[in-house]
């Protein structure tokens, strides 16, 4: 029997998910949840058979899912997670997972106590390039990490709105810091500044900062800083990860790694696409109970949540955050 999938939001990511699951073998998007019936109905008309509604619970009444993907900003997570943890239905989640630690960490609480399989969708753990730079870094002597995500402003009200997205820290560049610990170890100390220079005065109800840097102290010694900024315009952007090491410098992008040893450069490219590996190992889990394929779990994506909240503390008190 086909496994039944619903998603909760009609954004672009519950688009992309949507797509992907619809491609494979076994697996049935049977229902989708908006803050609008209508809003839900225009995706499931692309889903042969599929419901929508305007209500989690109906949702969750209406039909008997085997998983369902959470797909909404920042300040509506909580009812959603609590709703499925209560009946027993895995979930995917897209990052971040909260806007601070404080109802993730009930959620967790939540999840303890409960077998419910979960995923997050920290996607650049997924890539080629970043799989390959964590094989390289396991036989080297990690210096110094600096990372960025620059670019401009998502122009939808929430995002800019700090109740609403936590900022570009943790809304963003929250992939960064998924990155530093998954390839560099946990983290231990958070000081962070953080800035409004430019948007608040170009966009009308901007609460969130537009530049910031953040100095991290991991717990085996490296120093990391990572800085993001919203303020450049549309199609230009700088996202990636330097690694300093006893070996050389691995530069990595989005699309891949260069490295940097003894003079000699390699280039190495993402072929795989990770979203499509991310839902395998999700789906596979599902099927099997084998959850080795998911690279991050709630319980993870709760660590990499303390960082960014920490971050957003430091720069509001302008001291070092013990993490």
């Amino acid at each position: 029997m086909a496994l039944e999938i619903g998603i909760i939001g009609t954004g672009g990511f519950s688009q992309l998910h949507a797509g992907i699951l619809s491609e494979m073998d076994g697996v049935r998007m049977s229902a989708f949840c908006g803050t609008s019936k209508e809003k839900a109905g225009r995706m499931a008309a692309e889903f042969h058979g599929a419901k929508a509604y305007d209500q989690i619970t109906d949702m969750l009444d209406g039909i008997k899912l085997d998983a369902v993907y959470i797909c909404v900003p920042p300040m509506a997570h909580g009812e959603i997670e609590a709703q499925l943890i209560e009946r027993g239905i895995p979930f995917f989640v897209e990052k971040p997972i909260g806007l601070n630690l404080d109802l993730p960490s009930q959620i967790f609480e939540k999840l303890k106590k409960t077998q419910v399989m979960t995923a997050v969708g920290y996607h650049f753990r997924y890539k080629d390039s970043i799989q390959h730079l964590k094989k390289l870094l396991a036989n080297q002597n990690i210096g110094m990490i600096l990372g960025q995500w620059m670019g401009a402003m998502p122009m939808v009200p929430w995002w800019r709105n700090q109740q609403g997205s936590g900022g570009q820290f943790n809304e963003q560049t929250t992939h960064i810091v998924d990155l530093l610990r998954f390839l560099g170890g946990e983290i231990d100390t958070v000081y962070a500044t953080f800035g409004q220079q430019i948007m608040q005065k170009k966009v009308e109800d901007t609460t969130v900062a537009d530049i910031g840097t953040v100095t991290l102290g991991l717990k085996s010694g490296v120093i990391a800083n990572l800085s993001n900024t919203c303020i450049l315009p549309n199609g230009v952007s700088r996202i990636g990860l330097s690694v300093y090491t006893d070996a050389g410098i691995m530069d990595w992008e989005p699309n891949g790694i260069k490295v940097n040893r003894d003079g000699n450069q390699t280039d190495i490219d993402d072929i795989s696409n990770p979203y499509e590996i991310e839902n395998e190992a999700f789906i596979h889990a599902i099927r099997t109970g084998d959850t080795s394929r998911i690279l991050s779990n709630y319980q993870d994506a709760l660590m990499t949540q303390r960082v960014t909240t920490a971050a957003i503390e430091s720069a509001q008190k302008g001291i070092l955050i013990k993490c």
